[in-house]
């Protein structure tokens, strides 16, 4: 028998948001490890920020580091990593904030699943793109070069695939322009969705 009983709280979303004069939205960040992902977080997470947004980024590692540090890099493994971050989105959503994520996530059933959790309105998929081999000159930590050696297993791009999005919300192709142009059109995409619709419909009326 299931004794859970999910608790609700008197305070609503639509209160949440009020009180936080934003939308809240989930940036999902994939791409290959050292396509430019954590930079671009980063740099988002700061422009925004100091914008006045209530932003908190998710990293793949730090994350692994404690909420996920019993899980390995299986197939089945990475799915329930992910499915956490999704859970743990959601709620940061539900409170409010806006919430960026940076993980390979090189799967697009676990983009999928991550975007089910969290609700289709509430996520953008920005698509990393830069090829393997500007990757792998890029490391700097000769994890490419170790997983070729076979010391690091079930490595994404090596040894694991890595599922390109199809038709992400934004593609950023790293490998092409300079950080600061990622950024850039980055942020164009990203600032107009995180308006709080009810203070803009206000200053509309104005």
């Amino acid at each position: 028998m299931n004794y859970l009983y999910p608790f609700n709280s008197k305070i609503s979303y639509e209160q949440r948001k009020e009180m936080m004069q934003q939308e809240p939205c989930l940036v999902w960040l994939t791409g290959l490890s050292g396509s430019g992902k954590s930079t671009l977080a980063l740099r988002l997470e700061h422009y925004l920020f100091h914008k006045g947004y209530k932003v908190f980024l998710l990293d793949g590692d730090n994350i692994r580091h404690g909420l996920n540090h019993d899980l390995g890099f299986t197939e089945q493994d990475r799915k329930e990593n992910l499915r956490r971050v999704g859970e743990v989105a959601k709620l940061m959503l539900d409170a409010g904030l806006v919430v960026l994520c940076s993980f390979i996530s090189p799967y697009q059933e676990e983009r999928a699943l991550v975007k089910q959790i969290v609700g289709e309105n509430r996520f953008t998929e920005v698509y990393v793109n830069c090829s393997l081999e500007e990757c792998e000159k890029r490391d700097t930590k000769g994890l490419y070069d170790k997983a070729r050696r076979g010391i690091i297993p079930n490595f994404t791009g090596i040894s694991a695939p890595y599922q390109a999005p199809v038709v992400p919300d934004v593609e950023l192709k790293t490998d092409e322009e300079t950080i600061e142009e990622s950024l850039y059109r980055l942020i164009d995409y990203v600032e107009p969705q995180l308006q709080d619709k009810a203070q803009t419909k206000a200053l509309y009326k104005l």
